[in-house]
């Protein structure tokens, strides 16, 4: 029986999954660190309050058992070492791996600049753990600010480092969310500030201008700062030192200002990756020296037929992982190989409450109340199946 093995539980992880269960004669192990599939997008909801942890996080363990497929099997274990002429993967836990064909899908990590001093004590919301802490801290200094505000009204500066999408989806709702807490107690200390910096000419770098142009006077309107074509130097003494020479005290310090592969990849010496330790790929998602191991996602350069790299989303993520599930299914046929040739859906942005701003297909631009419900159905459509999934994998080990 053909071993097919998945690192990493995530968006690309989970599409190939979904194809490689068409096959109910190969053993398939999907592998991750964690016990969950973080909805990543979703994050900022669960920080604003939006939402909870149930409703950013898939449970992997009863996701699996939800595939009716009887070879397949969950592992939380952290891959210490891939070694891949005798396809056997090493783990933290000791425990040893072997497969046919491997799919890596472990994602990207935050970047932070060893060249920016005191920069690794900013918060660092890709990772789910590190976001609930950030949210309990806020939350923790809000309430001490209402607890002491008849004695003195201390300032509460976020600065958010970064003005990508991530950057500027975290700004605006941890904007809304504060503007209506204030309003909704009618609390005399509010004084809360949001800085969102930018080092390019403007927010959200490489989007349509009309989108830019939407977002910023949306981000205004809700009372954030923003600062641009300036670089972060230094954090130090709780203030942010900017190369316009100017100094910002803080409060919180988010860093959303770069992303790398995910240090997995070291473990494949001796295949091609780019500046950002992401896995060079071919047409086929296989990497240049195994034909037998594919990267998607995030992890992977992937470039359509044009040979225009994709940026790391989650409709690459979606396109990149079905096409290389159904390409190990046509290796272990010994079918022809399908060539990937992604192409974006279009983009949302969600500014704050009910309001996003989209530009659909390249042909429509969206905002207000109507981008984000268009938002909120595409995330749910993905959502949907995976909830009626692991609700089956849930009853299944209760009769165990």
């Amino acid at each position: 029986m053909e071993k097919v093995v998945i690192i990493g539980g995530g968006y690309a992880g989970i599409y190939a999954l979904r194809e490689l269960i068409k096959n109910k004669n190969i053993k398939i192990t999907l592998i991750d660190k964690h016990t969950y599939h973080n909805l990543q997008p979703e994050v900022y909801d669960l920080i604003a309050n939006k939402s909870t942890f149930a409703d950013v996080t898939i449970d992997l363990t009863t996701l699996c058992r939800g595939f009716n497929h009887n070879y397949l099997e969950f592992k939380n274990l952290k891959v210490r070492k891939i070694d891949q002429r005798a396809k056997k993967i090493y783990t933290e836990e000791q425990e040893i791996v072997e497969f046919d064909y491997l799919i890596m899908a472990a994602g990207t990590r935050t970047f932070f600049p060893p060249t920016i001093p005191g920069l690794n004590n900013a918060d660092d919301i890709k990772k789910l753990h590190r976001a609930i802490t950030f949210k309990q801290s806020f939350e923790r200094q809000l309430f001490e600010k209402i607890k002491n505000e008849a004695k003195e009204c201390a300032d509460t500066h976020i600065v958010v480092v970064g003005a990508g999408l991530s950057g500027v989806e975290i700004a605006a709702e941890m904007a809304y969310y504060s503007n209506k807490f204030f309003k909704r107690g009618n609390f005399s200390c509010d004084n809360l500030k949001i800085s969102l910096i930018s080092s390019s000419v403007s927010i959200l770098p490489g989007l349509k201008q009309e989108l830019i142009n939407i977002s910023q006077e949306r981000l205004k309107n809700l009372g954030i700062n923003i600062i641009t074509n300036t670089k972060l130097q230094k954090v130090e003494d709780g203030y942010c030192y900017f190369s316009n020479g100017t100094k910002v005290s803080h409060s919180f310090v988010i860093f959303t200002g770069g992303v790398e592969a995910s240090t997995i990849t070291s473990e494949l010496e001796d295949v091609s990756k780019n500046t950002k330790g992401q896995i060079v790929v071919n047409e086929f998602m296989q990497t240049d020296k195994y034909e037998n191991i594919f990267a998607i996602g995030d992890m992977a350069e992937v470039r359509n037929l044009k040979g225009e790299i994709m940026p790391p989303n989650v409709t690459i993520a979606r396109i990149s992982g079905t096409n290389a599930g159904r390409n190990v299914l046509n290796m272990i046929a010994n079918k022809s190989l399908e060539k990937c040739d992604p192409k974006l859906d279009g983009i949302l942005i969600a500014l704050g409450g009910q309001y996003a701003a989209g530009d659909i297909y390249g042909i429509l631009t969206v905002k207000g109340r109507l981008a984000y419900e268009i938002k909120k159905y595409v995330f749910s459509s993905y959502r949907a199946p995976l909830i009626k999934l692991i609700k089956k994998g849930y009853a299944k080990l209760r009769r165990l």
